[in-house]
Formats: C-alpha cells, sequence, structure tokens
C-alpha cells in the first residue's frame, strides 16, 4: 500500500517526496519524526496543550514528506470519520507542515484528498479546520458547514468536500 510520488520544484514550489503509508506499514523512525513534527507545531509553536495520541493514527492512513535534514517537513492523516466506514465520510485531519510557505501543505492536502478518494473510495470528506486555514481548505474544493467552535483554545469550523 505505500508509494511515493517525487513533486518537481515548479513555480517555487519545494520538491516533495510525498510517502503514503498505513500505520501499520510506517517504520518506527518514521512515527516518531511524524509526531516530532505534529508536537512542534501544534504544542510548541501554536502553544496548545492537547492529546495529539488519540487512538485515529493506528487506523489511519499517513501521507508525509521529508526535508533535506532528514525531518518530516510536512504530514496529514486519512481514516474514516468516527470509526464507521460504512458511512463513507473520510476525515482528514492533523495536518502540518514544518516548513511554511514552499507549497508542501497543498501537496499534502491534493494527496490526502486524492487518498480518500481512491483508497477509501469516500462518498464525502470531513475536516476540522482552524478558522485562519479555511482559504487553504477552499482551494482544495472544501466547504465550511458549521459556525466557529473553540477546540482547544483555537477557533475552528468544520468544513466537508463532497465527492
Amino acid at each position: 500500500m505505500s508509494e511515493m510520488i517525487y513533486m518537481k520544484r515548479e513555480l517555487g514550489i519545494a520538491r516533495c517526496g510525498l510517502v503514503v503509508k498505513h500505520f501499520n506499514e510506517l517504520s518506527t523512525s518514521e512515527l516518531y519524526e511524524i509526531l516530532k513534527t505534529r508536537f512542534e507545531i501544534f504544542v510548541t509553536e501554536q502553544e496548545c496543550i492537547y492529546q495529539d495520541l488519540d487512538d485515529k493514527d493506528q487506523d489511519a492512513i499517513h501521507v508525509f514528506c521529508w526535508n533535506d535534514a532528514g525531518r518530516v517537513a510536512g504530514c496529514l492523516r486519512v481514516f474514516w470519520k468516527d470509526h464507521d466506514e460504512s458511512a463513507g465520510v473520510a476525515q482528514i485531519g492533523r495536518v502540518v507542515t514544518l516548513e511554511h510557505g514552499k507549497g508542501i501543505g497543498g501537496q499534502l492536502l491534493h494527496k490526502g484528498v486524492e487518498v480518500a478518494k481512491e483508497k477509501f473510495k469516500a462518498k464525502k470528506i470531513y475536516l476540522e479546520a482552524q478558522e485562519y486555514a479555511i482559504g487553504y481548505y477552499a482551494k482544495e474544493g472544501f466547504e465550511v458547514v458549521s459556525d466557529v467552535f473553540m477546540e482547544d483554545g483555537i477557533p475552528h469550523v468544520k468544513m466537508e468536500r463532497k465527492i
């Protein structure tokens, strides 16, 4: 199930070799680096103390890429919303980039949508976006479907994309 896709440097966008693996396929080093990047951004940079390990990673497909320093430059995960495959709603979560403004996030999100469509055969994709990132998700076809709500002290909205 794992695959690697290489993106070329175009229009100032960084070349990022995207890796797509189910949790069971991740090496301990890959898992460590994914969690390290998530912690660095969500907990340290955004100063948000929360429980990252939520028992969803084990059922997820992880999309990530490495930078030249051997760090995970960005990652996300795709899993069944509420662990309910029969509903046909895939969820994208823990979207994070260590390096901002290089196009890595757009590449990751595009691949995450592709995973939800092709590997999950989802009817709809759901995510909870930090309010400041609505435009980022809208570029990939997501629409806001809720009012703003607070999660871990940060304003969020629910967003969906029909397939």
